[in-house]
Order: structure tokens, then sequence, then C-alpha cells
């Protein structure tokens, strides 16, 4: 349930609103607009009489949100979350950002790529130190050593780093690293622990849509996160598993659009983890970011023939680079479309 606080409630009418609520075993969640104050109800609020909230002389209006999931809800928060992923680089609201890298770190190359994809335009680097696999004998990550090449690279070139968490009993290492946003995979999606303690952190959180997970499952993942207290979180659409081969995934592009309609959160896209193939990853970005993601997750490799895992969904830099240039132009006609509405 929200209400709907009218623009001339005093502070001190919404603090005593927001103890009757609290009064009644609810918590409350204030969102503070440029227009409207919108407070909403979480908890069992089948008791609360919504005439008597719209009775109340600082509540406008009240509604029922059927929506399990409140704080990533934009019902409770109409204006978009922009993400602080540190270095200065912004994402949501406008602030559109291309995460780049290999998908596993595999030691000094790291930073050849780096310097590519930061001179192509990537504005944030990934890199998996700990490499979720399905056989137990493919390449699992190089671990600590691997995260401390990534901030090898981002003190080289200020650029905020990307980088998986498998376990919650990892996560100092994140932490004493000042690893700048944790990436949930698919696999962990729903694995609740590791999503409230990554929540715990207070660092920014992006999390990828399950393998077969629905756009609910992926923001209930979300809910997880923020219920901790820790608001900076992103979307990832990966695709999803269906019954077609020809791809890794199937590429949901419609999941942006939907998440950006039910959620006030960042929405990212993986085109590589998507398709699996390298040849379908460009045209793939570029959907992508005409659908209005308000980021792209790449993978890039120096010779991905070598690369150690998911060589042939990852593009060489000199691929990397004319996507970029092709996204460069999509977002200008995009951001001269906002500006005139």
């Amino acid at each position: 349930m929200i209400a709907v606080i009218n623009n001339t409630a005093t502070p001190e009418q919404i603090h005593h609103f927001v103890s009757w609520v609290e009064e009644k075993g609810l918590s409350a969640n204030v969102s503070q607009g440029t227009n409207e104050t919108i407070i909403g109800l979480i908890g069992d609020t089948s008791q609360i009489d919504p005439f008597l909230l719209e009775s109340m002389d600082i509540v406008d209006r009240v509604q029922r949100v059927s929506e399990p999931f409140k704080k990533a809800n934009r019902k409770f928060h109409p204006t978009d979350t922009v993400v602080d992923c540190g270095h200065g680089v912004l994402l949501g609201g406008g602030h559109f950002q291309v995460i780049a890298g290999p998908c596993s770190v595999e030691g000094k190359n790291l930073i050849e790529i780096a310097r590519e994809v930061h001179a192509a335009g990537a504005t944030m680097l990934r890199g998996g130190a700990f490499k979720p696999r399905t056989s137990p004998y493919s390449y699992q990550g190089m671990g600590k050593e691997g995260l401390d090449l990534l901030c090898e690279a981002r003190a080289e070139l200020d650029m905020p780093i990307v980088t998986e968490v498998m376990d919650a009993r990892d996560l100092d290492l994140f932490v004493d690293r000042n690893i700048d946003v944790l990436q949930i995979g698919a696999r962990n999606s729903q694995n609740f622990t590791l999503l409230r303690e990554a929540g715990r952190t207070g660092i920014p959180v992006l999390i990828k849509r399950g393998i077969s997970g629905t756009i609910d499952e992926l923001l209930m993942a979300a809910e997880y996160v923020m219920s901790e207290g820790n608001s900076q979180v992103i979307l990832c659409e990966r695709g999803i598993r269906t019954y077609e081969t020809r791809t890794r995934n199937t590429f949901d592009l419609s999941a942006v659009s939907v998440l950006h309609h039910l959620s006030h959160l960042p929405v990212v896209a993986d085109p590589s983890h998507a398709t699996g193939y390298a040849r379908y990853v460009s045209p793939m970005a570029l959907a992508a970011t005409a659908a209005g993601a308000d980021g792209l997750e790449i993978e890039v490799h120096n010779c991905p023939s070598k690369a150690w895992s998911d060589g042939a969904q990852a593009l060489t830099p000199e691929q990397f680079a004319q996507t970029m240039k092709k996204i460069s132009r999509i977002r200008e006609v995009i951001t001269e479309d906002e500006q005139e509405q």
C-alpha cells in the first residue's frame, strides 16, 4: 500500500505519520520526489483501512500495491535511481555506461585489455576472479590474485570494477579491496543468503537475471538486497534458457522496457552471455541500446581463441571499438529525443 502525501505537508507531519504506521507493526519507506512525497507501507496492510488514511489531512490518495516487491517498485519511487559506481561514474537516470573486459581474469593480459576497452570508450571494467562453471573441472578463476589484478587496472585507468562474488564467505575479500560493484551471477540470483549479505556491505550490486528466471524473480532478488538498506542495485538482462538452441540463451529485450515500467532501478543488458557467439554481440548491443538500456556489459578479449573461458562470445578490442562507435551514434539519437520531450 502506498500513501501519496500532499506537497503542503510539513516534515513534522510526515514524521508523525511514519510513527503512526510503525505503531501498526508496519515499516514505512519514504520517497521524497520533486513534486510529491510517497510513503510505502510495507508489511501486512490487510488491517489498514485506506479510507482512514485518506481522511488524514496530509494524505492526498491511497492505493494498494499487489506486487510483492516494494522497495524496487516504481510506484513507491517514481523517479529513476542513479547508482554511484565510484570514480565519478553514475548509472541510470539518463547516465549510460558500458562495462567491458574479459570473462575471466587470466593474468597480466588484463591490463592490456583494460587499456583497449578504456580507449574505445568503456567506462567500467569487468572481469571474473571467481568463476561459477557448470563443470567442476573447468577453470574456476584466479581468486584473490585476480581481484588484485583488477585493482591494479583500476588504479592505472581510474575505472570502476565490476566482478562477481559467488559466496558470502568471500565478501570480506571484496570489501577489503573496495571493489566498486558486486556482481551476482545468474546461478546465484536466488542465493538469498548471498543477496542479503551483499546488501549489508552497502556496495552497489549488479544482479543478473536467473538462467530460467522470470522478471518478477529478478525484482525479488533486488528486493533482498534492498531489504538490507542498500538501494544501489542494478538489474541485468542476460538472456534466459528456452527451447531455442541457435543461441546460448534467448535475449529477452522486452525485459528492458518491462523492468523500466515496473521498477526505478537502472537496467543493463549483457548481449555476450545472452547470445554466446561474438557475431551476434554487436547487433544485440545496438538493439539493447535502442531499447533504452541504461548500460551494457560486453566481454572483450585480446585473443578470444586462447581465452580461458567463454572465448566464443568475446569481441576483439577492434570489434569492440567499432561497436562502441555505433553505440555512440544511437545514444546521440536517444539523447536528442529525450531533450526534445
